[in-house]
């Protein structure tokens, strides 16, 4: 019988591929046989990055800017003439920054709403970008599979984070409107769906979520005490999800936001 989370030779471009998160997601994947294409600002992280994952199987890096079309154009060239073609999509570009957060201390008159909009901007237009032009040649296939990357911030608000949060909502609707936009007007094998990933311990919420001795900062613990695994999650963790909404086991899956938080989203009292 077929194999039905087989991705090997499938070429998946990945967008933020060089944080701590998308490094795992890349290793991974060509672990896996596929042929995988990072796209990153951070040009001497990504030629590290791509030196490594070539010992493993096929990779390529390329430089990019995800708010930029242009350069999200000429990055599907490149990777059209190296691998002939794109079967996958994971868009893991995004993040946050101080401005368009709330500090214990501070009210929302407080928020800085260039900040706002810059993380807006980068979460999700970040996504929507680079799906206008990758999507196409998936089009032109028939077949294909996209992956965004929500946050529990869209499920239920969080303190603090109201411009990320804003933005990962925005995600969760897009999500949802694309998979019916794609399937329709193109191809019932074109698949949109998100991973909602728990907290896990990235270089961007580090100092948020624990202190410098290694200790739980209060919202660490806050996080912890609602979470019923009792742990920050791993970044492998959100692996087989992926490889799932990618893989054809998962051919009648659009739509679908796909949590993965230890409970979280489930707890209450």
């Amino acid at each position: 019988m077929k194999n039905l989370f087989d991705i090997k030779d499938k070429v998946i471009v990945l967008t933020g591929g060089c944080g701590i998160l998308g490094q795992s997601i890349a290793h991974y994947l060509v672990e896996q046989g596929a042929k995988v294409v990072v796209l990153d600002r951070s040009e001497e992280v990504g030629k590290k990055l791509e030196a490594e994952l070539l010992q493993k199987g096929e990779a390529l890096f390329l430089v990019t800017d995800v708010l930029n079309k242009e350069v999200l154009e000429a990055n599907k060239a490149a990777i059209v003439a190296h691998f002939g073609t794109i079967d996958v999509l994971l868009n893991a570009a995004g993040g946050n920054m101080p401005g368009a957060t709330i500090a214990p201390d501070k009210t929302v008159l407080d928020l800085e709403v260039d900040a706002f909009r810059k993380v807006v901007d980068l979460n999700l237009f970040g996504t929507v970008l680079p799906t206008m032009v990758f999507v196409d040649v998936m089009a032109k296939n028939k077949k294909g599979a996209i992956v965004n990357f929500c946050s529990e911030s869209a499920l239920r608000p969080l303190t603090r984070v109201v411009g990320y949060g804003s933005a990962k909502a925005a995600i969760a609707n897009y999500t949802r409107y694309m998979a019916t936009e794609l399937a329709t007007k193109f191809s019932p094998d074109l698949r949109v769906n998100a991973i909602v990933p728990g907290f896990l311990l990235t270089n961007q919420n580090r100092d948020l979520l624990t202190n410098p001795d290694g200790s739980l900062t209060d919202r660490g613990k806050t996080i912890i005490a609602h979470t019923p695994c009792g742990r920050f999650a791993e970044p492998e963790e959100l692996l087989g999800t992926i490889h799932y909404l990618i893989s054809d086991a998962s051919s009648f899956v659009t739509g679908v936001l796909s949590v993965v938080d230890g409970g979280f989203d489930a707890f209450s009292i």
